[in-house]
């Protein structure tokens, strides 16, 4: 298996996925073979194959029934049906592969009992190892397209983008970062998003996907708390940054900003991503523009997980916190984003609220700061009052997913008075769990009700 290991190094120093194997007789080495379908544009050039090719001319018979093979990886259906086909005598393999292994992952072709030949199978010899080096190539070529990524979306004339560096070491921030700038409605601007797959094993049936929308001045750092719990009940998470905060771009005027863009920046993020069995999560401007999002394309959702946030209808007076903080805003545009957490977040370290500051390192870069207070629809005729009317028809008579409500008690902008009055127009939302120490950010005490808001969603997953 050392010898294997060896021809999967080389594989990865030409580029290719690090897979090698050795075919042994009467305990003596006659054939290698790494993977090389890239470089001899050969689908059928697996490790596996290549060694058994090889062997079969030192033999010159392509029966290899006194034979062994050694693979560093499971192998797919192919190379599992050229084994049997060879009548090799043993085959041990290092990593399992869960996608393709066809030797118990997926399925076990050697268990087969209808067929002629029977060969022993054995796996697990040196697996770390093995698992190791792929590891390694997967990482490096995900670091790869990520930087191709970045040559691939240009930014345009009239926008920044925060350098990568200032995102560097975030505490609790470890997923990697992924970009879109395709939809019709960016026009080529650059929108992060992350989207992350479980890491339960198995995967339980109809698995939900927890769309995570942040509101202002935050970003997708706003949900680090909340998303390994949902990742570890088995269940996808997107959570996207919307354009002007985190790591999307951030156009230079704040004109550029309104809720009808930002609106359809979402709409659209979702149908590209295509997805299903949504629960969407969402609090401050996640909720304003989020729960305009589910009328649209009602057989996506699922689930609600609404924190402190609102309907903004143009029809009835905004809260008066809301009044407040746009005022503050408005005479202080440069306010100090890392100060506003640590003062409504006390248990929050230093690192953490200054990681809420990466995205904005000058004035340049916080046109949507600046833009969004004013935003919030406060008449009839303003952009979006009309569509939040039609989404509150939508949650008071046709909402037939589960809602969960979690208010932070100590909000003074969109607290207990203004969820409770969201409350009656979601039809079917039950009593709110109230944090009673959690203030606007509710996201940051996100372990005190997160697995407990997965459990929640979870009881209504169909069974296997």
């Amino acid at each position: 298996m050392q010898l294997a290991l060896a021809q999967a190094r080389e594989a990865a120093a030409a580029g290719e996925v690090p897979v090698g194997a050795v075919v042994v007789r009467d305990g003596q080495v006659i054939a290698t073979g790494r993977n090389a379908p890239v470089e001899a544009h050969d689908p059928t050039a697996h490790a596996e194959i290549v060694a058994l090719r090889a062997a079969a001319q030192v033999v010159g018979n392509y029966r290899l029934e006194d034979c062994e093979l050694y693979v560093t990886l499971e192998p797919c259906a192919m190379c599992s049906g050229a084994m049997l086909h060879a009548r090799l005598k043993k085959v041990i393999f290092g990593a399992p592969d869960p996608k393709t292994g066809t030797a118990g992952s997926v399925v076990d072709l050697f268990a087969k009992q209808q067929l002629n030949h029977h060969t022993h199978i054995e796996g697990g010899v040196m697996a770390e190892e093995s698992a190791a080096l792929l590891q390694a190539f997967f990482q490096q070529r995900r670091l790869d397209k990520r930087d191709a990524a970045r040559l691939a979306h240009p930014l345009r004339d009239d926008a920044l983008r925060t350098p990568d560096s200032a995102f560097e070491g975030l505490p609790g921030y470890p997923w990697q970062p992924r970009y879109v700038s395709e939809l019709p409605s960016l026009s080529g601007l650059r929108m992060h998003y992350l989207d992350e797959a479980p890491t339960a094993e198995p995967t339980p049936v109809g698995a939900l996907t927890f769309l995570c929308l942040h509101g202002n001045p935050g970003w997708s750092y706003l949900y680090r708390k909340m998303i390994p719990a949902f990742l570890g009940a088995g269940h996808r998470v997107v959570a996207p940054d919307m354009v002007g905060f985190g790591k999307s771009d951030k156009p230079k005027k704040d004109s550029f900003h309104s809720f009808g863009t930002h609106r359809q920046n979402l709409l659209e993020l979702v149908a590209y991503l295509d997805l299903q069995n949504v629960v969407l999560v969402v609090q401050d401007w996640g909720g304003l523009l989020g729960l305009t999002l589910p009328m649209t394309e009602t057989a996506r959702y699922k689930g609600l997980l609404v924190m402190n946030t609102t309907l903004a209808t143009g029809n009835a007076p905004l809260p008066p916190g809301f009044l407040a903080w746009r005022e503050m805003c408005a005479k202080n545009p440069e306010f100090d984003v890392a100060r506003l957490f640590a003062r409504g977040n006390p248990q929050m370290g230093a690192d953490e609220c200054a990681a809420y500051n990466a995205p904005f390192p000058d004035r340049g870069h916080r046109a949507a700061l600046r833009a969004f207070p004013a935003m919030v629809p406060e008449f009839p005729a303003s952009d979006g009052a009309t569509i939040s009317r039609e989404a509150r028809g939508f949650w008071r008579e046709r909402w037939n997913g589960q809602t969960l409500m979690v208010v932070g008690a100590q909000d003074p902008v969109l607290g207990p008075p203004v969820m409770r009055e969201l409350q009656a127009n979601i039809r079917g939302c039950g009593d709110p769990l109230v944090l009673a120490q959690a203030g606007h950010f509710v996201q940051e005490h996100g372990e005190a009700f997160a697995e407990q808001a997965t459990r929640f969603f979870s009881d209504y997953l169909p069974s296997a």
